[in-house]
């Protein structure tokens, strides 16, 4: 089982030190990837609450947010083996030819390290931020996901679809992965899901339990399975948003949170499940905005699964 942790995007400790220090933490511990994640920004007055906070509200801390793209290519240029993932970046709210190139781009500079983990999105302020109707998710997200797979695998390109058209184009350079980066789909609706059946490289979920998540991956594999697929070949890719506390929490405590003891069982049921990758979130933990304590948890956490 690959194992993460994501970079230091939000708060105060979003800044050039903080991302360096923690890439290169990263690859000198052992760690196999480090992760980014995508929020536009923080409404004032949210159209769709925020789960998990009474005020409906985004945490404060995602006030400020470093560009996913951008923080991994600054990763890129100061690591040489960890890879590079998004967990996740919201497709429908970029152009997917300007997106293809900029993804291609960081898979050849890092000589071939970029993991793709993409979502659909869910606020309505974002939405209407970037100027896409959120009535067209699902198609223009279908839509989208073959224009990048064109523009990565033939030569020359050509699309002609309902939202993207591509003229009869030489595009390059193309990934230094083969036929492209693996593509992973955070997936939660039963649409979703299904798109994660018929095509994607694995199902990247966050904060299901572990029981939920066997459930739901079992379903997604029975779908690949009916789809001609190999239902082994949907791997699955999980974010643990970890929270350490000295003390056990109770019986109703979230997956990934607790003392040492429950987040290690955690761990273990996970690797149970046959996960190919799990990453540890710690940004949003208690870590004060102090980056020497961010780096001690990334230890500690290395420690408990490697060690």
């Amino acid at each position: 089982m690959r194992l993460g942790v994501s970079l230091p995007q939000v708060g105060p400790l979003a800044g050039p030190d903080a991302v360096v220090a923690v890439a290169q933490r990263a690859e000198a511990l052992g760690y196999d990837d480090v992760w980014v994640f995508d929020r536009v920004l923080w409404p004032v007055h949210p159209r769709a609450p925020y789960p998990g906070r009474p005020d409906g509200k985004l945490p404060e801390i995602c006030q400020t947010v470093l560009d996913p793209l951008e923080t991994l290519t600054f990763a890129a240029a100061h690591t040489r083996r960890v890879g590079l993932g998004t967990s996740v970046l919201n497709l429908p709210y970029y152009n997917p030819v300007l997106l293809a190139r900029q993804l291609t781009t960081i898979d050849v500079l890092s000589g071939g390290r970029l993991l793709v983990g993409f979502g659909t999105g869910w606020s309505p302020d974002e939405f209407e931020a970037v100027g896409v109707p959120m009535r067209q998710i699902g198609k223009r997200t279908d839509e989208a996901v073959r224009v990048l797979r064109a523009i990565w695998t033939t030569d020359p390109v050509e699309f002609h679809g309902e939202y993207f058209r591509v003229p009869k184009s030489v595009i390059y350079p193309k990934p230094v992965q083969k036929p492209h980066p693996p593509i992973y789909w955070a997936a939660y609706t039963p649409a979703a899901m299904r798109r994660v059946s018929r095509e994607a490289d694995g199902w990247l979920p966050a904060g299901i339990p572990v029981a939920g998540m066997q459930q739901m991956l079992g379903h997604i594999r029975a779908g690949a399975g009916a789809a001609g697929r190999d239902p082994a070949a949907v791997a699955l890719v999980v974010r643990a948003n970890v929270w350490l506390t000295d003390a056990p929490l109770g019986d109703d405590r979230a997956v990934f949170t607790g003392n040492r003891a429950q987040v290690g069982a955690d761990v273990a049921a996970t690797r149970a499940l046959g996960a190919a990758a799990l990453h540890f979130d710690v940004q949003f933990a208690a870590v004060g905005g102090a980056l020497d304590r961010m780096l001690r948890v990334m230890e500690d956490l290395y420690a408990l699964v490697r060690g």
